[in-house]
């Protein structure tokens, strides 16, 4: 049993609670969590057919949800050949993070000045998830404390076209960065430290700090990124 059809198995229980969604949002939400947490590589190829084994659904809305996530960049669709998770060449990963040192402090400083109280809340419950992950070496647990806090951001940013986007570019890189900092211990404490300046700034509503923090965040993470792909 592969990666992808452990993770999966994993979170099958709760596939269909609920009636309320459609099978295709289910396959979209389940595949792009096992994006984000079960560990792939760019490139790695998914099957249509075994997707939809493993999820215990027919193949149409997991080929919706292949689609879907295709747009948002996280896997790659050849036509007549194969779906894979998303790889990137260097150039596209520098376009990406110069994407986001542009907006993604200003979401920072935004979230700082609008955030609600338990949107702040959450931020803080996120980051002692994210610190409390480090000492057992628990990634996947990390990770997901990662998501939310993003997630987050996104919802706490006054712009909401400006949240989207931002996650959004993010999703697209977001494998690769997750891949370097699985495997560098020193790499996610650091970066945990990072997060924490951030949602300390935004705790106290200091803007100035948010943006500064989350620019200089960003700034380390574009030379990680190229000491890694170059």
């Amino acid at each position: 049993m592969g990666i992808l059809e452990l993770y999966l198995a994993e979170q099958s229980q709760h596939l269909l609670d609920g009636d309320s969604m459609r099978r295709s949002e289910v396959a979209y939400m389940r595949i792009k969590d096992a994006l984000q947490h079960a560990g792939l590589e760019p490139g790695e190829p998914l099957s249509e057919p075994q997707l939809s084994k493993m999820l215990g659904i027919s193949r149409t809305p997991v080929r919706e949800a292949l689609q879907q996530l295709a747009q948002e960049g996280l896997v790659q669709v050849i036509p007549g050949r194969a779906v894979t998770v998303a790889s990137r060449s260097v150039q596209d990963v520098l376009d990406v993070i110069h994407m986001r040192s542009l907006l993604e402090p200003q979401l920072a400083r935004l979230a700082a000045e609008s955030a609600s109280e338990q949107q702040r809340k959450a931020l803080g419950d996120c980051m002692d998830e994210m610190e409390a992950a480090l000492a057992p070496d628990d990634y996947p647990a990390w990770s997901k404390a990662d998501v939310i806090f993003h997630e987050t951001m996104r919802k706490a940013c006054p712009n909401p076209l400006l949240g989207e986007t931002v996650v959004m570019l993010r999703n697209r890189v977001h494998h690769l960065a997750k891949t370097d900092s699985r495997r560098n211990p020193a790499r996610l404490t650091a970066c945990t430290a990072e997060h924490r300046r951030i949602v300390d700034a935004i705790l106290k509503r200091d803007g100035k700090e948010a943006e500064e923090a989350m620019r200089d965040h960003l700034m380390i993470l574009r030379e990680n990124m190229v000491n890694k792909l170059i």
